[in-house]
This record gives C-alpha cells, sequence and structure tokens, in this order.
C-alpha cells in the first residue's frame, strides 16, 4: 500500500511544484519590462484562476467516478466517464468563449484597473481565453488519467505545458517583443501542445476502450444527470474556497499596500505547502476510489490511513523548513527591508498551518474517491460561514492576527467537519 501511495503521490508533487515555477518565469519576465507588466499579468492570471478554478470539478468530479469504474473493472462505464466529461468541458469553452467579453468587463471592474493597467490586462485577457478549450477539456483527460491510477501522463503533460509555455513566452518576449502579449501567446500554445499530446497519450495506452464509446451512451440522460449532480456540488464547494481566500485578500488590502504584500508573501508559503500535500490528497482520490469500486472495505481504510501519515509527514518538514528558514525565504519574496520586518510578527503562522490545514487536503482527497459530493459541499459551505464569523468577532481587535487566526480555523474546520460527517454518516463502500 505504502508503495502503491507513493507511486502515485511522487509523480503528483512533481508535477504540481511546476506550477509555481512558470508562474515565477512570467513575473521575472514582466519584471524586466515594468511593474506595470508585472501587475498586468498578476491580474490577467488571477482572472483567469477565478474562472477555472471553479470548472476544477472537471477534473476531480471525473477522477472519483473513473477510479470507481476502474476497481469495477467496467470498460465501458471508463470510457463512457471521459466522453461525458469532455462534452461538459466542450459546452463550458464554448459558453466562456460567448461570454469573454462580459467576463472580461466585470473582471476588469472588481479589479478597480488604472487607466494605464487596463490595455494591457485585456490584451492578455483577449488573447489567452483561446485557451479554454484546451484548458478545460485537459482538466478532463488529467482527471480520468488520475481515476485510471496513472499518475505518469499527468506529469508529462504538465511538465510538457510549463516547459512549452515558457520557451514561447522567453521566445516572444526576447526576440519579437510582444511583451504581455507574449506571455498570453505562450499559454495559450502550450495549453494545446498539451492537449494533443494528451489525446496521442490516450490513444498510446487505452485505445482499446473506444469500441466501448458512443454518443447515444454518452448522452443517456440518467447517467448524465449523475455526473452533472456530482460535479455541480464540486462547483459550489470550489466556490466557497475561491471566495474564502478572495475574501481574505479583500480584508488584506484594507490594512494598506504594505500589509498586503506582507499576506501574499505569505500566502506563497502556503501554494507552496498546498501543491506537495496535494500530491497525497490525488493519490487518495485515486486509491480511494478504486477500492470503493472493487468493494474492498479493508484496503480502503488501509489507504485514509497511511495517506494521513504520509501527508502529515510533508507537513512536518515544511513546517521546520518554515520555521528555521522563514525570514530567508520571505527575502526571495521581496529585497525591501520593511518589507521584511514586517512580515516577522506573522511567520509563526507558517509554522502552523502545515500541520494543522493538512488533514483538510487528504479529506477532499477521500471524499471525491467516495464521490461523496454532497457532503464536499455540505462542509464547506458550514466552514466557509465559521470563517466569516470568526473574522467578523476577531477583526477590531486582533487586526491581521485575527485574519490568519480566522483562515486557519477555516482550514481545520474543513478537515473536522469531514471527518465528523465520515464517521457519522458511515460513509464508506456500504452507501456508495
Amino acid at each position: 500500500m505504502n508503495r502503491e501511495i507513493l507511486k502515485l503521490a511522487i509523480p503528483n508533487i512533481i508535477s504540481n511544484i511546476s506550477v509555481p515555477l512558470l508562474s515565477s518565469v512570467d513575473t521575472a519576465l514582466m519584471g524586466q519590462l515594468s511593474a506595470l507588466h508585472i501587475g498586468a499579468v498578476g491580474v490577467g492570471s488571477m482572472l483567469f484562476n477565478f474562472i477555472y478554478w471553479n470548472f476544477g470539478f472537471l477534473r476531480m468530479g471525473t477522477t472519483g467516478i473513473t477510479a470507481q469504474s476502474y476497481g469495477q473493472q467496467s470498460d465501458a462505464a471508463i470510457i463512457l466517464t471521459l466522453g461525458r466529461a469532455l462534452f461538459i468541458a466542450l459546452l463550458l469553452a464554448i459558453l466562456v468563449m460567448i461570454l469573454q467579453v462580459p467576463f472580461a468587463q466585470l473582471g476588469f471592474s472588481l479589479m478597480n484597473l488604472s487607466e494605464a493597467q487596463l490595455p494591457l490586462v485585456a490584451t492578455y485577457f483577449y488573447i489567452r481565453i483561446w485557451a479554454a478549450p484546451a484548458t478545460l477539456a485537459l482538466y478532463a483527460l488529467m482527471g480520468w488519467f488520475f481515476g485510471m491510477q496513472n499518475a505518469i501522463y499527468p506529469l508529462i503533460l504538465t511538465i510538457t505545458i510549463n516547459a512549452v509555455n515558457i520557451i514561447c513566452s522567453l521566445f516572444f518576449i526576447k526576440y519579437w517583443g510582444f511583451e504581455v502579449a507574449g506571455v498570453a501567446y505562450g499559454t495559450v500554445i502550450a495549453q494545446y501542445v498539451g492537449l494533443f499530446l494528451a489525446i496521442g497519450l490516450f490513444f498510446y495506452k487505452y485505445r482499446y476502450l473506444l469500441p466501448h464509446l458512443s454518443q447515444e451512451a454518452i448522452l443517456k440522460w440518467a447517467e448524465l444527470q449523475q455526473f452533472l449532480s456530482i460535479n455541480s456540488d464540486i462547483f459550489i464547494r470550489t466556490f466557497c474556497l475561491t471566495f474564502a481566500f478572495g475574501f481574505f485578500y479583500s480584508q488584506s488590502s484594507v490594512g494598506g499596500e504594505q500589509l498586503l504584500a506582507v499576506n501574499v508573501i505569505l500566502l506563497q508559503f502556503l501554494n507552496w505547502m498546498s501543491y506537495g500535500v496535494d500530491g497525497f490528497a490525488f493519490a487518495t482520490e485515486s486509491l480511494i476510489g478504486k477500492y470503493v469500486g472493487a468493494k474492498q472495505q479493508t484496503q480502503l481504510n488501509k489507504a485514509i490511513r497511511l495517506s494521513f501519515i504520509w501527508a502529515m509527514g510533508l507537513a512536518g518538514l515544511y513546517s521546520l523548513l518554515y520555521g528555521g528558514l522563514g525570514l530567508t525565504l520571505v527575502g526571495v519574496f521581496s529585497s525591501q527591508v520593511e518589507i521584511i520586518t514586517a512580515t516577522q510578527p506573522y511567520l509563526f503562522w507558517m509554522i502552523l498551518f502545515p500541520l494543522l490545514s493538512t488533514p483538510c487536503y487528504i479529506w477532499d482527497g477521500i471524499f471525491i474517491g467516495l464521490t461523496a459530493s454532497r457532503a464536499m459541499r455540505d462542509s464547506m459551505i458550514l466552514s466557509l460561514l465559521i470563517y466569516l464569523g470568526v473574522h467578523y468577532l476577531l477583526k477590531n481587535d486582533f487586526g491581521n492576527h485575527g485574519l490568519w487566526l480566522a483562515l486557519l480555523i477555516f482550514m481545520v474546520a474543513r478537515g473536522g467537519i469531514q471527518w465528523w460527517v465520515y464517521k457519522r454518516r458511515n460513509l464508506g463502500i456500504i452507501e456508495i
């Protein structure tokens, strides 16, 4: 079981780590131009993150359903799940393309862009939006590969996409002088290269499943309705999560530019931690789904226990790293002495977060594997209400420390409520 977990988790961790590296390269390229260019790409990326994160159910829902079908050894159910996921991805991509102007105008207004920023952000947005079909299709394919217990293909895809993105962006900016447009074109090209590679990998290993695929079966309403129901719950869950961190950003900005900079840097610590821990969460999704489909309760329980042990071990390493090298790592993100000094009082939160928030990531993986999407949704909604309530009670007396405490309680509540639901409702093979 340990080998099985690591076989899935290690490729996930490696591929996850490549994601923030890409963001760093984009920031460095824009940093050679001006602060205005850095801000434009940063804001543009945030707009797409908000759009795409909320469509993350295409990956998560597909993983859970596919893994269960894999455990049942049902070739027809396996390939039809992919067909339905790609069908929904295509419909959503068409919708995004049709509504791109309203999306852009709403995003520009919410971000309060200056007259100087607006044309740069608009250039970035209206170029990168053409990657939507490839991006959403890749969500479905990545989730399906995970469900098939295949973490190597997502690793190959992620590294290829990021490498192509970096090379194209460098070429367009350094040699063609495209500036912001160069980063956007690099992303679009990389996404389509990734999509074609994913299709090629599918045909290389899984073309034997194609005889079970038919348009009539994909569009069969009962199965399509079940697929949509699971994914609609995950959509609501993800929207609440996105709102929680958006709220954190907005409250940070109320404290002024310096406090916002401090919190943005510290959130990078959490991002790096989450990319690592999510490697075990993704492995958990695949294994739990497989054992549910195979009706192996003993193996399911063992996978849960060992996933927590491995994830908490990694969390402990993050806490030691942040505790010992916190200020040094802050210096990587900012060279301004006043920012580094202002960050120091809050570094102890970075020691606590890995240890106390890691369980919620693993419980997410467990619930996705169980396809217990409604319980996952309800747990997130309740955790969000607790988070907002705690912030309201603490904001006047504890300032930024109160904001970080509220966020930590939010993460702990997510894991605690999901643990309670799992035990209380006896979620497992019998109910699934």
